[in-house]
């Protein structure tokens, strides 16, 4: 499919998005979004806001998600490394509360596309990131959720230093464990 190859990752609709790199001794091209080889590959997410963060070493953002209004997100790193999660929360998933972990890097140049009805967070793994994400819905703040990074529920393993805590906000501190939330999406594609 054109410049793209797409690989599953072990949840339905999750994929970590390789692109063909063009280079020399310029620099390189490459494609980041190509909505008919999206769509070839089954992505067929309209994208209607972009949004790009920086972040230093050891900030953890997430994990969030809309509740009425869920964003699919396309994301990829521009500068430095990320360990980048989703956590599947569609209500009649056979993976409701899974998770997959993925390195997002400007060496590798991977894409990680995220669809709805998940909760999304990343934890910087370089000095500082540049993270970039495209998105199927506005931002709305009222309508926020989230999950507490470390629920042991979850059993996400953040490739953290033994001993280090990471920067995380205030608010993204005080979020519910899954249990305690009791969200789920109800409505999305799980095929």
């Amino acid at each position: 499919m054109g410049n793209f190859t797409f690989h599953e990752c072990g949840i339905d609709g999750l994929y970590m998005i390789e692109s063909k790199v063009y280079g020399d001794e310029r620099g390189y091209f490459m494609e980041t979004y190509h909505q008919e080889d999206f769509k070839a590959a089954g992505l067929r997410a309209e994208f209607v806001q972009d949004n790009q963060s920086l972040s230093r070493k050891g900030v953890l953002r997430g994990l969030h998600f809309q509740k009425t209004h869920p964003q699919g997100k396309l994301v990829r790193v521009l500068a430095g490394s990320v360990y980048d999660v989703a956590v599947d929360l569609r209500k009649d998933s056979p993976t409701y509360g899974k998770s997959v972990g993925v390195v997002l890097s400007e060496e590798n140049k991977r894409m990680f596309y995220v669809p709805e009805g998940f909760a999304h967070g990343f934890l910087v793994m370089s000095d500082i990131a540049v993270f970039s994400y495209k998105c199927t819905e506005f931002y709305h703040p009222e309508d926020e959720g989230g999950i507490l990074w470390n629920d042991p529920d979850l059993g996400i393993e953040w490739p953290l230093d033994e001993g280090i805590t990471p920067l995380v906000s205030e608010k993204d501190g005080k979020l519910p464990t899954l249990k305690e939330s009791g969200f789920f999406f109800e409505g999305y594609r799980i095929s």
